[in-house]
This record gives C-alpha cells, structure tokens and sequence, in this order.
C-alpha cells in the first residue's frame, strides 16, 4: 500500500530543518527557476496547461487557463496573489506546507510570476497563524540575500518583489475577491463579477489569484515536465495532492498521493477508523462539502468522481466520523461558524445562515416537529444559488446531504426530546430499549 504514496510537495519535510534555504537548495530548490526562465514566460503557461494541474484550493479550475485570462496588452501592472488564508474547518494542508517547506511556495511564486509578467506578488496569510507568518517572512528574505529575488534574479533580467500580508482572520477572505478587498485595506467582502480578477483585480489591474498549494506545485512541474505531472491521478484530474486525515483515525495527519485514490486506501495508510469502532459519515473537501457515507468508500477521490457522489472534492479535508458522533450537533457546529463567519453584504446568506442556525438548534434539543426538519431543507432551498458568494451554498450543503443520508436521525431526537448521543440521554433511551 505506501506506493501509492507521492511524495513531492511533502518529500522533504521530514528533513532537519526543511523550512531553511540551505536544507531546500540542497535538495536542488530554486534550479526550476532557471529551467523557467530558459523556457519563456508563455511556454512556462503552455507547460502548467498541458500538465492539467487543477486549483488546488477547492474550486479545480485550470491553473494554466487561469493564467492566460491575464490580458498582456493592458498597460497596467499584473499582480500574483497567493491565497494562502486557510480556514475552512478541518483543512489543514496549506499551513503544515508553508511551515515545513516554505520556499517551495516562493520558488513557486517566483516562476508564477514570471509566466504571467508580473513584477509584484502578495502571498496573504491567515493572520491567527502568526508562527506561519514569521517563517515565510523569513523564507522571503533569505531568498532576497540570497538573488532568487529583487532585481536581475539570477542574471535573467527579470525582477520581482514579494509581499507578506497577514489577514485580519476572516474566514470569507478565503474567497478570492473579499481576499483583494483586505490586500487593500478595506473590510473582507466579495465584489461584484465582472470584472473579474484576471482584467481588474488588486488596484484595478490584472491580478492571478491562486491557492498555495497550486503555487507550490509549479516547479516540480517545470523541473519534470508536464507529461511526469499528468501520469499521476486521473485523465480530467491530473496530479498528486495533498489529504489532510483527520478526527477518528488511527494516524491522521497529511497523505500526499495521486487523485483518485479512494478514502478506502487512505485509511488503510492511516490504520483504519479508531479501534472498536465503524465509520458512520465524512466529509471528502471541508465542511463546506456534502457529507459522505460508508457506503462512499470506493470512490475515487478526483473531481470528476466525488461530484458523481454528490459532493465535491473541495480542498480534500478528509474529516472521519464513526458511530459515537451525533450528525445533527456536528452539522450544527458547522452551521454556527458559517453564521458567525457571514460577512452581512447579502440577505440570504445574512439572515439564512442565523435561521439555519436556530431551526438546528430546536431540532437538536428534540424540540418542534417533522414539519420543521422540511422547513429546515426549505431555508436551505432559498439560500442555495442566491448568496452573493460561495459561503451561503457551503452552509447548506452539510445540512441537505446530513438529512439525506440520516433522517432518521433528525426523527429520533425529535420522537425523545433530545440527542440520542448524549450521556445522560441515553441512559434513559436505553432503558426504553433505545440505544
């Protein structure tokens, strides 16, 4: 089974101190600079297109297409921004990354920004990670003392600057445009499209806004070859990619391997569900995703493979549940971070995330009735396609596909006034042959 493994963007993190210029060019880091810029800004783009490298920070477009949005003729500056603001519950790959390799982020930025002619790049960080911060401020300037950035990096006659923001903590700026909304000081909120970011984006002008591990994926690309990239993963998802295991397994932590493995093999890596127990639900991309059962365990994990199951392979944070854990308050607690996390600017999500809320919350405790488990999918119905930005479709989606695959479980709080799961409850359930 470990060769299904791929190690590439976590190959070197178990090396003593990694995160070091010395430790990442002595593992040839920054000679895809060089190859890159050998190649010329267009074939660099040519290059991450025929590879079929797909964003990697949930939504799956082409990254090279993405690239190519970007109008040369406009007179204005291009910018690179990395999206490197990770938030969403139980997604936890981004920030080991940058902590463990952080200069295989900036080498990526270095030839990202080089392919798309932009002089100035933003790599903007989650600002409650101050430790991740720190490191990659430091990655940067050893890579400043070091030429691989500043002015005539490495003779080439190309120059670049790059910046290190920290966020304020907002999850919605993990949506690209709120994300430029904050890079320019104002309050974290989506705008309007069109525009879209690749003709007026940071101060107006062409910007490409990527996710980190998409950024950090591109040297390997550059130094390999797009062929050696595609011969991973799937036809229509090329590539290796990073699974963040996490809640009740045996070894959870981060399992790079190509797309399309199956959650299956994933959890024969991590030595299975917790001892003594089954798995009962989990979630292929986020929270944000619609929940999967056991019954979902052969899917493969690619993008085409996961929406055929009714989900999204999202930013492939794998959370595992067994049967100990009451589906209604995890949903909940999800519900409760989206409603917090809701930026106001629109009326659906604004208000629809509350309702959601409290309808979970009355249903949790056992109260109202059938009618309003159908209310509860109704509110969801309003909100899903009409919120302003992608937060509103992300809240309802754990709700829709818990009561699809576990409505008697919603039933059954109602019908004893309560979570079956809690301890003292079910005690009492037990005693009326309810377990």
């Amino acid at each position: 089974m470990p060769d299904v493994l791929t190690p590439v963007l976590t190959d070197n993190w178990d090396q003593e101190r990694s995160w070091t210029l010395e430790a990442y060019e002595r593992r040839g880091g920054y000679a895809a600079v060089d190859r890159a810029f050998e190649m010329g800004p267009d074939a660099v783009i040519g290059a991450v297109k025929d590879s079929g490298l797909r964003g990697r920070g949930g939504a799956g477009f082409p990254t090279g297409m993405k690239w190519s949005f970007i109008p040369q003729d406009n007179p204005r500056p291009k910018y690179l921004v990395v999206n490197a603001d990770e938030s969403e519950p139980g997604t936890c790959k981004d920030i080991p990354l940058m902590m463990a390799s952080p200069h295989t982020l900036v080498e990526g930025v270095i030839i990202s920004a080089y392919a798309i002619r932009a002089n100035k790049a933003f790599i903007y960080i989650r600002g409650e990670v101050l430790h991740v911060i720190r490191r990659v401020q430091r990655a940067v300037q050893e890579a400043f003392l070091a030429g691989h950035l500043g002015t005539d990096i490495h003779g080439s006659g190309y120059d670049l600057d790059v910046v290190v923001h920290a966020g304020a903590g907002a999850y919605i700026c993990g949506e690209e445009t709120a994300l430029l909304e904050g890079l320019e000081g104002r309050r974290g909120q989506p705008r309007l499209r069109p525009p879209f970011p690749a003709v007026a984006g940071l101060y107006a002008s062409p910007t490409v806004i990527n996710n980190v591990e998409s950024i950090s994926s591109v040297p390997s690309i550059v130094g390999n070859g797009p062929a050696w990239f595609s011969s991973m993963g799937t036809e229509k998802s090329a590539g290796f990619g990073i699974f963040s295991l996490s809640g009740h397994v045996e070894r959870p932590g981060q399992y790079e391997a190509p797309l399309g493995i199956t959650l299956r093999q994933l959890l024969d890596l991590a030595g299975g569900v917790r001892a003594g127990h089954q798995l009962k639900f989990w979630t292929p991309g986020g929270s944000s995703t619609p929940l999967l059962t056991a019954e979902h365990l052969d899917v493969p994990l690619d993008f085409e493979g996961v929406a055929g199951a009714g989900s999204m392979l999202g930013t492939r944070a794998l959370q595992v549940f067994d049967e100990t854990v009451c589906v209604v308050r995890a949903v909940l607690r999800w519900t409760e971070f989206y409603k917090h996390e809701s930026c106001g600017k629109c009326t659906p999500c604004r208000e629809g995330t509350w309702w959601l809320a409290q309808t979970l919350a009355a249903l949790e405790r056992g109260e109202g009735s059938e009618a309003d488990l159908d209310l509860l999918l109704d509110q969801c119905d309003n909100i899903l396609g009409r919120a302003f930005c992608a937060l509103g479709d992300g809240a309802t989606s754990p709700i829709t596909s818990s009561v699809q695959h576990f409505r008697e479980e919603y039933l059954a709080h109602l019908s004893h006034g309560g979570c079956p799961f809690d301890p003292v409850a079910s005690t009492v359930f037990a005693t009326e042959g309810v377990s």
